[in-house]
């Protein structure tokens, strides 16, 4: 049974740890609020923009002088994967669900016989990967979220990307990120963002530049203009759902330590006094037998 000393020991040590993860909730929950407002005023333009897209796609594919980021190099034998984790841990399973994700995706290619390449946004997705996958890691990006992601930062993971289609280095490029949902819900996705997927047409809707809509200048132009800014405005978007997850999963992780410390002291505080009480009765058991001995 530990000493009275070490007793008190284990519920400074406690309580101080309590302190920590009570004060870093209230940080993330801070944070939260901020990265939230961020993320959900970012997604009607994303979605407005993809679904544009999409409608002027539908009719400029299979045209002639269509571009690259539309109709891709024509094969699906090499890929690139970008892993958007958090540069920090102490937030849960938030950086794990997606490591484990990006890993199930990657081997899934491997056993189809891609080729895959790993472009990692955040430094635990590197350190994780880069373990078993560093062969295959071509790229590492992690000054972002110094306080809230900027378009810029963005800007600087698409044009690396970019640079590396026009290379010709790789076909088919995914990212994995969080989806933001709630503070206790983030939802692991798998989003396809070269090429451009082209939403399947039903019938009746027609071809061309879809939905009754005239463009000019032509279709092509336009999208030879629009789809290399959606490639940073669709990364910009993951990098800020994926900032909210993150507040989201360490303000709940937080959360449940604090509550965790509290029971455990609760505990260590009951098991000192039964062993003080236990102490005190020996000693009064031993006095009497001594005063009743003399």
């Amino acid at each position: 049974m530990a000493s009275l000393k070490d007793l008190r020991v284990r519920i400074t040590s406690v309580q101080s740890t309590k302190k920590i993860t009570s004060a870093m909730k209230m940080v993330a929950a801070s944070k939260l609020r901020r990265a939230q407002d961020a993320a959900e005023q970012a997604r009607p333009y994303a979605q407005r923009m993809e679904a544009m897209l999409g409608n002027l796609a539908a009719g400029a594919f299979g045209q002639d002088g269509a571009p690259p980021l539309l109709v891709g190099t024509g094969k699906d034998d090499s890929h690139l994967v970008i892993v958007m984790t958090a540069n920090r841990g102490l937030c849960g399973g938030f950086n794990s669900s997606i490591i484990r994700s990006a890993r199930g995706l990657i081997k899934g290619l491997m056993d189809q016989g891609k080729s895959v390449k790993i472009y990692t946004v955040g430094r635990k997705g590197r350190d994780n990967l880069k373990r078993e996958f560093e062969d295959h890691m071509v790229g590492h990006f992690d000054e972002f979220g110094r306080t809230v992601s900027s378009f810029s930062e963005a800007e600087h993971v698409a044009t690396a990307v970019k640079s590396m289609f026009d290379a010709s280095e790789f076909d088919v490029c995914t990212m994995i990120y969080a989806h933001f949902v709630s503070a206790m819900v983030q939802n692991v996705t798998c989003q396809q963002i070269i090429p451009f997927p082209v939403p399947e047409i039903e019938d009746g809707e027609g071809a061309g530049s879809g939905g009754g809509y005239e463009y000019e200048p032509s279709d092509t132009e336009i999208l030879a203009d629009l789809l290399p800014r959606n490639l940073a405005i669709q990364l910009f978007r993951a990098l800020l759902e994926n900032g909210a997850s993150e507040q989201g999963a360490r303000m709940s992780a937080m959360d449940s330590a604090t509550r965790n410390a509290g029971d455990m002291i609760d505990k260590l505080k009951m098991t000192y006094n039964r062993t003080r009480q236990a102490k005190i009765t020996t000693e009064l058991i031993e006095i009497i037998s001594g005063a009743e001995a003399v």
